[in-house]
């Protein structure tokens, strides 16, 4: 059980922003944590969805900790996921990679770029100077409209898991 993110100790308070709420997964997410790995959707670019019997007998009642894990939250429902995990693939281009999963009713909001810009100002707050990765399919052309708007920067494109992939990253305000 991870409890850091680096030299931050976690879960940090609640970040909020003109819609959302970013804060550590609780109990009552669980339903839409399932949801959202079942889903044939979000599934489409990371391997496909999960199996929603196995979720149900792998996903505790109450969430482990785990550091740089937000949920997403609207309104209080859970609406999707953000991530900062330390990278452990080329940590010498940036030490977190940003990842993120919304459930497909949320999509084309803007929930997403609101979510992830909250989790990268908090991040930049919380270890000034620290870059970070964002890894995504070309073919997912919603998440590559997203790092754009992000301001992430494509550093290659490279082909894994049978598809061509995009690497690029963000650097914080100076």
């Amino acid at each position: 059980m991870k409890t850091e993110l680096g030299s931050v100790a976690w879960p940090p308070d609640s970040i909020k922003t003109e819609r959302l709420v970013l804060r550590e997964p609780e109990a009552r997410d669980r339903t839409a944590l399932i949801e959202l790995l079942a889903s044939p959707q979000v599934g489409t670019y990371i391997g496909g969805p999960q199996p929603r019997d196995e979720l149900e007998r792998a996903i505790p009642a109450a969430p482990r900790r785990r550091a740089g894990l937000f949920a997403v939250d609207l309104d209080g429902s859970v609406i999707g996921t953000v991530t900062l995990d330390e990278r452990e693939v080329r940590p010498d281009i940036a030490p977190v990679e940003l990842g993120y999963l919304f459930l497909p009713s949320s999509w084309g909001h803007g929930y997403a770029t609101e979510a992830c810009s909250a989790a990268l100002t908090w991040l930049s707050a919380a270890r000034p100077g620290t870059a970070v990765a964002l890894t995504t399919q070309t073919a997912n052309v919603a998440s590559m409209r997203l790092a754009t708007k992000l301001g992430f920067t494509e550093l290659e494109r490279y082909e894994a898991w049978g598809a061509d992939q995009w690497l690029g990253v963000w650097s914080p305000p100076a």
